[in-house]
């Protein structure tokens, strides 16, 4: 029992011992632990970092000449802690490029890239970080190439930061051989890729990269030298575009969300849905025109609709013709914000003005011109810079249905004194010569005529007449009446616009100018049918004479000493001022009144209903003035889906610059929808020299055509027959043709390769 009681004690005094134990172990285990937290007591210190390479890739290992070589290598941290490492790439033992890069530890891991590109024939040793490799170069096939480059399109035209973009172009090989052609992508003129595409003879082929950018903005493209571009805006916004279809400075509003906002609109919108509404009927407020809603560029036929914005999205509202008038090609200029209307253009460059009607009832076609001459705002005009070239952006965009044939565009950089301006003629339709000139006059000595007198209607107590000095005196948007001789009596009784102007005595001027400010409502389509069908009507009754004219072109006369009016020659007529919206031009009178008198006194007689804002007289004396021309890179390309019922071969989208150099007979053929970007480079541009201003000019030559019904009168809704220079009238009789040589033929194959068929 004793030694039960000892065993019993020493047993529980070996468990105190042990309990104390533990109680000494955990406090120092927790001073320990304690002290090790606060940098008291030193540990192992973590691996500072430590970099391998691994798995070197060279692609391709056999490169030609000018074609881009991927190189990269997988690079890992085994260390602890994160580090920078110096990525060297070296090709023959010559460093080429480096990347520094910043790694974490515990073995993370990067792919560098390195892109090389060589222009020797030979083999080339790689290193990166100890590892090696190798690829060789052999000659790339020659650039010159029977194979074609076009179409270029960018998808998607605009991304977010860093996402893809694919560019893709159409190749064409249309000689009688087999043959290869080096493609180099260039992005803001660095070079990222090159393809080499072989084709057989005759045969066609897509090419198609990928890139990408991070930077916000525009970026542009090349393959070769075929031109486009993308552009990067906000992750989370898009591109909205509203416009309606037709020119004009009058804004169409619409509803967006239950806002009432204006075309043409241009907004960063954040992606999403959004309710639309747009007026219909819509009238012009100027009073030109009653406009109807008709259909969508989608194709939606709703005037109220939802659209989702998931990327860019341009949508153009097509309204079709009540009453008024409107047409030509619409010009755009680059404002630095957005794209302001400028003009209608070629207003003289319609093609189907009739010049007289036979005896037997024949129409006869004449006239057109397709020259125009517009100068541009300076105060609108914005340069755009990119990549170091810097240019002004301008558009020729057909908003209504109607056939366009560009045959030139160039911008002329005008240099005059101060104190004076500088203004153009404008093309006469019934004078087909280029008679495109710049004028200066003098903004001090500009007077307005003594007396100016409106007549209209015929003689007696029902004719019309008005003194009509007050709204000529200033341009304010106050215009002298008008009336449209198709609202004439009869075919043998035709009343004209008559403008008498009293130009004082000039008899010691040696230049007389006048400035003038005007524009033209041609009227409606129904009576234009109605009167054609009424001289038409009378030709079968025999009762017309041969060569009598269906609607007098404008025309102006002089008086001389004795009152009597002398028609002036053709090549020096009053010219027709544009439509929509009206322009400042010169009418150059000097040499044409006869000689003794002292009283100068002109009549401008217009059939079609002319008005004018704006006329002064100018005697001053021609100024020196610098000239610079202008040509522009030019790409075609689709704005918006119609539904046009033209049909025929279309110049195919893509770079079209060759076909603007000259006024030359080969077109940029296009229809509603399509648009021109035209781009004018002006880094060469030299500065104005003391003493002088400058001011900027549009210069342009096209026809176009209206689908029969619309005004459109005596041919089909088609391409052909085309236009050309020096044509009696269109469409033109048998014994004219379009000039069918080996240059133009070469030009209809290359260029007019988008066919529409008929509907």
């Amino acid at each position: 029992m004793q030694r039960l009681r000892a065993s019993r004690k020493a047993i529980g005094k070996m468990k105190a011992i042990l309990i104390i134990d533990l109680l000494i172990v955990a406090a120092v285990s927790g001073t320990y632990f304690y002290l090790e937290n606060q940098g008291l007591i030193a540990t192992a210190a973590p691996k500072p970092a430590e970099f391998t390479v691994t798995s070197i890739k060279i692609n391709p290992v056999d490169a030609e000449t000018g074609e881009s070589v991927l190189i990269s290598a997988n690079v890992t941290n085994i260390g602890d802690m994160e580090g920078i490492y110096l990525a060297n790439l070296t090709i023959n033992n010559m460093l080429r490029a480096n990347q520094t890069i910043v790694l974490a530890g515990n073995k993370t891991s990067t792919i560098v890239d390195f892109t090389d590109i060589e222009q020797t024939v030979g083999s080339y040793a790689v290193g990166i970080g100890g590892l090696n490799g190798s690829f060789t170069v052999k000659l790339a096939p020659p650039t010159t190439s029977h194979i074609q480059l076009s179409n270029l399109l960018t998808n998607p035209y605009e991304v977010w930061p860093n996402q893809p973009v694919n560019v893709t172009a159409t190749a064409s090989n249309p000689s009688t051989e087999n043959d290869s052609l080096t493609v180099k992508l260039t992005v803001d003129n660095s070079l990222v890729e090159t393809q080499v595409i072989n084709l057989a003879a005759g045969a066609t082929t897509t090419v198609e990269f990928t890139c990408n950018a991070i930077t916000e903005g525009t970026h542009t493209v090349q393959l070769n030298d075929l031109p486009g571009q993308f552009t990067i805006v906000k992750t989370g916004y898009h591109t909205l575009i509203i416009n309606r279809s037709g020119g004009g400075p009058t804004p169409l509003p619409f509803t967006m969300n239950g806002v009432t906002l204006y075309t043409p609109y241009d907004q960063l919108v954040p992606v999403g849905e959004y309710d639309l509404t747009v007026p219909t009927p819509f009238t012009v407020p100027s009073g030109t025109g009653v406009l109807g809603f008709d259909y969508w560029s989608d194709g939606d036929t709703s005037s109220t609709k939802t659209i989702n914005v998931t990327g860019w999205t341009l949508l153009v509202v097509t309204y079709k013709l009540l009453s008024g008038y409107a047409s030509c090609p619409s010009l755009y200029l680059w404002n630095g914000t957005g794209y302001s209307y400028v003009t209608d253009v070629s207003n003289a460059g319609w093609l189907g003005y009739i010049g007289y009607i036979t005896n037997n009832g024949n129409i006869v076609y004449s006239g057109g011109n397709p020259w125009d001459y517009v100068k541009l705002n300076k105060n609108l005009l914005a340069v755009k810079s990119i990549g170091g070239n810097n240019y002004f952006d301008m558009t020729l965009t057909q908003q209504w249905d109607e056939l366009f044939y560009l045959d030139t565009a160039y911008l002329l950089v005008v240099d005059h004194p101060v104190g004076t301006d500088v203004y153009s003629t404008m093309s006469n339709y019934a004078n087909p010569a280029f008679n495109g000139q710049i004028y200066t006059v003098n903004n001090t000595s500009i007077v307005s005529p003594l007396d100016a007198t409106y007549v209209w209607g015929p003689a007696g107590t029902n004719q019309k007449v008005e003194n009509v000095l007050p709204q000529i005196s200033r341009l304010d948007g106050v215009f002298t009446p008008g009336n449209n001789g198709l609202l004439s009596p009869s075919w043998n009784n035709i009343y004209l616009n008559q403008l008498t102007l009293d130009l004082g005595n000039l008899s010691n001027a040696t230049q007389i100018k006048l400035l003038v400010n005007g524009m033209v409502d041609w009227g409606l389509p129904g009576p234009y049918y109605s009167w054609i069908d009424a001289f038409r009507a009378a030709a079968a009754q025999g009762l017309v004479p041969n060569g009598t004219q269906v609607y007098p072109a404008p025309f102006m006369e002089v008086k001389d000493a004795n009152g009597n009016c002398i028609r002036m020659p053709q090549d020096n007529q009053i010219p027709t001022p544009s439509d929509f919206n009206s322009r400042t031009f010169v009418v150059d009178l000097t040499g044409l009144f006869p000689k003794g008198i002292t009283d100068y006194q002109v009549r401008i007689n217009n059939f079609f209903n002319v008005t004018f804002d704006y006329i002064g007289i100018d005697i001053s004396t021609q100024q020196n003035i610098k000239v610079q021309k202008i040509s522009p890179i030019a790409t075609l390309s689709q704005m918006w889906d119609t539904q046009t019922t033209s049909s025929g071969n279309f110049t195919r989208y893509g770079d079209v610059t060759a076909l603007l150099q000259n006024a030359d007979n080969e077109y940029v053929i296009g229809k509603q929808g399509d648009q021109v970007s035209l781009e004018f480079p002006i880094n060469n541009l030299t500065a104005p020299a003391k003493g002088m201003e400058r001011d900027y000019f549009f210069i342009v030559a096209c026809w176009f055509k209206d689908p029969p019904g619309n005004w459109g009168y005596g041919f089909s809704y088609t391409v052909d027959p085309l236009p050309f220079i020096g044509m009696s009238g269109f469409p033109y009789p048998a014994n004219e043709s379009y000039p069918y040589d080996a240059a133009h033929l070469a030009y209809l194959r290359e260029y007019n390769t988008r066919v529409i068929s008929p509907p």
